[in-house]
């Protein structure tokens, strides 16, 4: 740990992403509030942690009091 000892504070970008999906322009002007995407996970399936553009990590979705959150539940072989 000591040779990233400068790379501490360095900040990452992390993203929790639940799935994702294309769709033509067509199908995105026709979105209006209350509009349902269909994904192809399924619920209570593990989301993907990416950091820095890299997949890092398998985390589930958590709500703690009024707050989402997600518990880290493997980490990635490719990372």
């Amino acid at each position: 740990m000591q040779h990233f000892a400068h790379f501490m504070d360095m900040p990452l970008t992390v993203e929790a992403i639940l799935d994702r999906k294309t769709m033509t322009i067509f199908e995105i002007l026709a979105l209006e509030e209350g509009s349902v995407i269909k994904l192809n996970r399924s619920a209570g399936e593990n989301i993907d942690i990416v950091i820095g553009g890299c997949q890092a990590a398998f985390a589930e979705v958590v709500i703690i009091e009024e707050l989402m959150g997600v518990r880290v539940t493997d980490l990635s072989s490719e990372a």
